[in-house]
């Protein structure tokens, strides 16, 4: 199977353009389509619907997969699933509207469904509103 190289760091989504909080890789990966939905609803629970949130990245290369116990040859097997190629540096979702604190958490989350290692950002003209 060929599955290609991902070297280098990102050159695109390096940088927050939606909200005021992100998570950014820190390696390279394939991250399914599952993945990026546990992540979702682990972000959407936390926050209790408050707030929005950007997913900035979409899973369009397809993994295929023979069955199993299948001989060699007869051609390529069936779309398996989807993944979304990961380079370091890559911002995966962002975070508006809520308190930092909650942002922190439910990234936090969010992250521990993914299979890569990943850092909180905040927006640089981030300032703490007091209400």
């Amino acid at each position: 199977m060929q599955k290609g190289k991902m070297k280098g760091n990102t050159k695109r989504g390096a940088e927050l353009s939606f909200g005021s909080f992100g998570i950014k890789t820190l390696e390279e990966a394939w991250i399914t389509g599952r993945q990026i939905e546990a992540a979702r609803q682990a972000v959407s629970r936390h926050m209790k619907r408050e707030g929005q949130i950007w997913i900035r990245i979409f899973p369009d290369k397809p993994v295929t997969k023979k069955p199993a116990e299948v001989r060699m040859g007869k051609g390529k097997g069936a779309p398996e699933y989807f993944v979304a190629r990961i380079s370091p540096g890559r911002i995966l979702f962002e975070a508006e509207g809520v308190p930092i604190e909650v942002a922190k958490e439910a990234l936090r989350l969010a992250a521990q469904k993914l299979p890569v290692a990943t850092k909180f950002v905040v927006r640089r003209d981030y300032v703490e509103e007091s209400i």
